[in-house]
């Protein structure tokens, strides 16, 4: 966030599968303060990983962003998002198979539900087969465990980050070089 920004900050609430390929992309863009990965979208009270993981909570591995809008708006938050997933792929990304993984926006207004309608129409066009995004009310936010924060920039080196977060992290830094908090390395 601007150190001379008065805007108050803004949260967006997505799923787009595993939630440390969205936390990693996320924690590089200009304009977000802050991104926790967590569960959301389903009825199980304070979920674990394991659980969600099982498929019988209904919880998504969402990311929690807290951005300011007079940096970034909540339209190009949602172009970064359509652009690091595949939305057309219900319950998986990739080799990730199961209803955590599905791809959900979580909207917490009704400014935020009009804004993510447009902008879904906006990214149809480009995909080969329709978009099976998920777009529900935004309820409850279930932090994560703490060894899930900052999992990508810990693990760079383990299997999964190599072939999951590690291409999608560089696909983000390449596509959006111009909004990148810092220089990639």
């Amino acid at each position: 966030m601007s150190a001379t920004s008065a805007t108050p900050l803004a949260t967006a609430t997505l799923g787009g599968g595993c939630f440390w390929c969205l936390e990693a992309v996320f924690k590089d863009l200009r304009g977000v303060a802050a991104v926790k990965s967590g569960y959301a979208g389903g009825t199980a009270p304070n979920p674990n990983y394991k659980q969600v993981c099982s498929g019988r909570t209904g919880h998504a591995e969402v990311v929690q962003i807290r951005f300011d809008p007079a940096e970034i708006s909540y339209a190009d938050i949602l172009r970064v998002f359509f652009t690091i997933h595949d939305p057309t792929t219900p319950n998986r990304q990739g080799h990730d198979i199961g209803t955590q993984y599905r791809s959900i926006i979580l909207a917490h207004d009704a400014a935020q539900a009009e804004t993510a309608r447009a902008v879904m129409a906006e990214v149809a066009p480009v995909w080969s087969a329709p978009l099976v995004t998920e777009l529900v009310p935004f309820e409850t936010f279930w932090p994560a465990e703490a060894e899930h924060d900052d999992y990508f920039e810990r693990n760079p080196w383990t299997g999964y980050c190599q072939a999951v977060v590690g291409p999608k992290v560089a696909k983000f830094r390449k596509s959006f070089a111009d909004r990148l908090k810092r220089s990639a390395a």
